[in-house]
């Protein structure tokens, strides 16, 4: 099967809960609208950014429907529908098809941790299966799995036995690999580039079209810069953007990273996201304040999306 490549940059949404932890679909239609007038094509929901393993099924299929309904025109909505339960994960893939969706994918389960190509492969496939006619992902993040196993040798594991499998979505510093898995049959396979703390590396060594972002919920302008400036030969604006998105994720890695600091963030653009779930920590007032002024030091403010 053959599938189009993504060009642009996808954006993993936050899930949006209210002040006790329902989930809250409101802000579901304002939000897409954000990403789309800050350059976003599409969403990549219920994976890390989104907490989705810290949801219900049933959670998580109401937040697909929304985003289906709500999203606007032509946005591609991507469904994570990985989980420990492979029935659940079948479950998910075969509704994401069912309501519409653009495609699906699934990061490896945290437990029990794959150990093999051949037993991601299986996981992976059995999930596909529910939604065989939508393009399939597989998302390698190993850093919050524990799964490092080497992705050239799954696509040639996986090629042909999936017959969906669109590509990976590769959020890891390993750039020579991300090469190589693009490279891979003069580019069969649809690599989209996961780590926004390296854009442009990803363009100028692995040939990037397209990607998915969780910092692009509130830097989506930012990053889809630094590809449009690098595809006019701008290198050097490129690079100044680049390191600009530096500098805000900076802030957000003092504070518990882009899941927890992130989020909060959304509030300062006026889209007020909730809280997170536990284990999560989250962001105490004093803590926003903090986040606000060192925010604004970097001139944050004039360089966020905008509503």
């Amino acid at each position: 099967m053959k599938f189009e490549k993504i060009k642009g940059l996808i954006v993993a949404p936050f899930t949006p809960f209210d002040k006790k932890g329902k989930l809250d679909l409101v802000p579901i239609d304002d939000y897409g609208k954000l990403l789309e007038k800050n350059g976003l094509i599409g969403v990549f929901i219920n994976g890390s950014s989104g907490e989705g393993y810290m949801l219900t099924v049933k959670e998580r299929m109401k937040l697909a429907e929304e985003w289906v309904e709500k999203a606007p025109k032509d946005f591609k909505i991507i469904v994570h529908v990985g989980a420990t339960c492979i029935k659940d994960s079948y479950k998910m893939a075969k509704h994401a098809q069912e309501i519409g969706a653009f495609g699906t994918g699934a990061m490896a389960s945290p437990f029990p941790k794959a150990g093999r190509v051949e037993e991601l492969v299986k996981y992976c496939e059995e999930i596909a299966c529910g939604a065989p006619d939508l393009p399939f992902y597989f998302y390698h993040i190993p850093v919050l799995n524990g799964v490092y196993l080497p992705m050239l040798p799954f696509l040639k594991a996986a090629d042909g036995r999936i017959p969906n499998l669109a590509g990976i979505k590769y959020t890891y510093e390993h750039l020579y690999e991300y090469n190589q898995c693009m490279l891979y049959k003069d580019g069969k396979f649809d690599m989209l580039h996961g780590q926004d703390e390296t854009v442009l590396n990803g363009l100028v060594m692995g040939g990037a079209q397209g990607g998915i972002s969780g910092t692009g919920n509130y830097i989506g302008n930012i990053l889809v810069g630094i590809i449009e400036e690098y595809n006019k030969g701008n290198i050097n604006n490129a690079r100044n953007l680049q390191n600009y998105a530096q500098e805000v994720i900076n802030v957000i890695a003092k504070y518990r990273g882009n899941i927890v600091c992130g989020k909060r963030i959304m509030k300062f653009l006026g889209l007020d996201l909730g809280i997170n779930r536990t284990p999560f920590q989250n962001i105490t007032d004093e803590e926003e304040k903090v986040i606000y002024k060192e925010l604004e030091a970097i001139d944050f403010f004039n360089h966020c999306n905008k509503k």
